[in-house]
């Protein structure tokens, strides 16, 4: 097996290293991530400036540029071969509901999708037990004969943060949703100027059993089939009728 590996979080962030140390004990793996942290970059790519590219050794690549520009880069560019998996992760944090649109972790998942390979994006639903993660994408690998992986989608799992043995089952879930986000949060910089951080995001709204937050919180790892076509079919007839 023939994996692709990247993430948003950065080429040398604990994440993508321990998936890395997991998956090749099943499979030749490549890592093309950012040399830093794109968290949040969603699908933007890089189309001003040129890309510079690492070599970090034993098949690590580290990209100046963001989630998006890795994977189009690792599979128009850098490989001679089409891998069996891109798998995206493990990202520092949950990727639940909303976060998807702006996820780097979710997008370059969808950039493998986009150039033809099947494609699974994980996070872990905190910042401690990352070898669950590694453990639960090496399992659904090892089954790839049987995880009957669906056409035109793309895989979001979310990992709860505790040790494999504690997980609780398997599921299949939909996208939750918060509330919208709270208000950006301004300071003072040296200068006296006001800077602004965005702020934390909103609370769960749609969190009920059947979604993704509901699965991680009963220490379930979640598994949410994306698609990419955004297209609202039952507003267009509306649409065409005035």
């Amino acid at each position: 097996m023939r994996i692709l590996i990247s993430n948003d979080d950065g080429i040398f962030a604990e994440g993508i290293n321990v998936l890395a140390n997991v998956l090749s004990d099943i499979g030749d793996v490549t890592v093309v991530a950012p040399d830093r942290n794109r968290s949040g970059a969603s699908n933007s790519l890089t189309l001003e400036s040129p890309l510079r590219i690492r070599d970090l050794g034993e098949q690590r690549y580290s990209v100046e540029g963001t989630p998006t520009d890795s994977v189009h880069f690792a599979l128009t560019e850098q490989l001679d071969y089409k891998p069996d998996f891109v798998v995206s992760g493990i990202n520092h944090g949950a990727n639940l509901g909303d976060d998807v649109l702006y996820s780097g972790t979710v997008a370059a998942a969808t950039e493998g999708f986009f150039l033809g390979i099947p494609s699974i994006a994980v996070s872990l639903c905190g910042d401690t037990h990352f070898e669950t993660a590694a453990l639960v994408i090496k399992a659904m690998l090892n089954q790839k004969s049987t995880l009957n992986f669906p056409q035109n989608r793309i895989l979001n799992v979310n990992v709860p943060d505790c040790e494999f043995d504690q997980i609780r089952g398997w599921k299949v879930t939909r996208l939750g949703a918060r509330h919208r986000a709270e208000n950006m949060i301004c300071e003072t910089d040296p200068r006296g100027k006001p800077i602004y951080w965005i702020g934390p995001p909103g609370e769960k709204q749609d969190a009920g059993e059947g979604t993704d937050f509901h699965a991680v919180e009963n220490y379930c790892v979640s598994i949410t089939p994306l698609q990419v076509d955004l297209t609202a079919y039952e507003s267009m007839d509306r649409s065409r009728n005035g």
